[in-house]
């Protein structure tokens, strides 16, 4: 039998510990610098094989969505605090590259994942401040890709970060993120042309992240942010590879893509991570209920499931013929069990993936929900 855990305590504790490790090791420098890559490697492993249970609750809507705003003005105190530690020599070079790879991991998993609740809520403030927050990640572009493509088309070859089965991290990677900044564009050019288009904002705001980087700690000041940003960049990207690898959504006899179901995102039960990551690795019930708080996401009994939690299975990406060896039985599975019969095996280390143009993106897409937080 699990125990069943307070949610946005569980949330605040597992998210807010390592942003006080991350300013601790920023102000205090030296040995600091493993405390958190410690705080984010080992110490959540080991209590994700704790028998406990985030229990959905929809009454907490209030509190969660406030509590969101609250880790993100925590991350605008983490992340130049990280910047001008890096920068200013507080570490050793072991330190550093601890104290480097530990924050990127908190950038990437949470920051990253309470940006992604921001943008899909109903109030212009908090889409505005999750944006801000992708901004300070260099990764602006992320925004209409997510909003405007990847919930329209996900799961199938039209959507660059879906990836398709025997397609490894590294190369999906590259391709993934000049597909999303492309993808992206086209479908805001078609809302908001000319002057009016956010990549202009987006793009100011980068530069001026970079700028500021410049004006804390120097040149040093703008490498720590790209060594940050960069590293945070991948966490995403492995969020998008790992969350949807190989799973496809069927055409109907009509031409139209299928819905969105359970099925066609990965998940995983690991409590703490998941309090940590603000409930990520329950995608499933987020794409067919895109608009639901994180505090409220489902995990039920007919949705694909990683093996381990999402944090090792990212880490199993980077070596993708582990990856491959531990996945592609399971996606076989998966897909045959929808009725599809054996996934299409075109898409195979052999042979990358194709992305359709996203020339006709729309409300709802093709098969797609119209649901995905309103427009920025």
């Amino acid at each position: 039998m699990s125990t069943p855990m307070i949610p946005i305590a569980s949330h605040a504790i597992a998210s807010l510990v390592p942003a006080g490790l991350i300013l601790a090791g920023a102000t205090v420098g030296g040995a600091w610098g493993w405390a958190i890559l410690g705080y984010m490697t080992v110490y959540v492993w080991v209590l994700d094989r704790m028998n406990v249970t985030l229990k959905p609750r929809e009454d907490l809507e209030r509190v969660a969505r406030v509590y969101s705003v609250l880790l993100a003005l925590v991350h605008f105190a983490v992340m130049p605090a990280a910047v001008w530690a890096l920068a200013a020599g507080a570490f050793n070079w072991p330190q550093a590259l601890a104290f480097w790879a530990g924050t990127g991991l908190f950038l990437g998993q949470v920051s990253n994942s309470n940006a992604h609740e921001l943008i899909h809520r109903p109030g212009r403030a908090e889409r505005g401040l999750g944006v801000l927050v992708y901004v300070t990640l260099l990764y602006a572009q992320h925004v209409p890709a997510h909003l405007l493509v990847h919930h329209v088309h996900v799961a199938t070859d039209r959507d660059p970060n879906s990836a398709a089965l025997g397609h490894g991290f590294w190369s999906f990677a590259l391709r993934a993120w000049l597909g999303e900044l492309r993808a992206g564009y086209l479908a805001e050019a078609r809302r908001r042309p000319g002057l009016r288009h956010p990549y202009l904002r987006y793009t100011l705001g980068e530069v001026g992240v970079v700028m500021m980087a410049a004006a804390l700690a120097g040149w040093a000041g703008v490498a720590a942010l790209l060594a940050l940003a960069g590293y945070a960049q991948i966490q995403l990207l492995l969020a998008d590879y790992i969350q949807h690898y190989g799973l496809r959504r069927k055409a109907r006899a009509d031409g139209r893509t299928e819905p969105t179901g359970p099925a066609h995102s990965w998940n995983a039960p690991h409590w703490y991570s998941a309090a940590m990551m603000l409930n990520a690795p329950r995608h499933s019930d987020h794409h067919t209920n895109p608009g639901r708080i994180y505090s409220a996401l489902r995990l039920e009994a007919d949705m694909p499931r990683w093996p381990y939690s999402m944090p090792v299975m990212a880490t199993i990406a980077l070596i993708p013929p582990l990856w491959r060896r531990v996945m592609d039985r399971r996606v076989r599975r998966v897909m045959e069990g929808l009725g599809g019969g054996r996934p299409d095996l075109s898409h195979s280390s052999h042979a990358e993936p194709r992305h359709d143009s996203v020339a006709a993106v729309g409300p709802a897409g093709v098969g797609g929900r119209a649901d995905v937080g309103g427009s920025l």
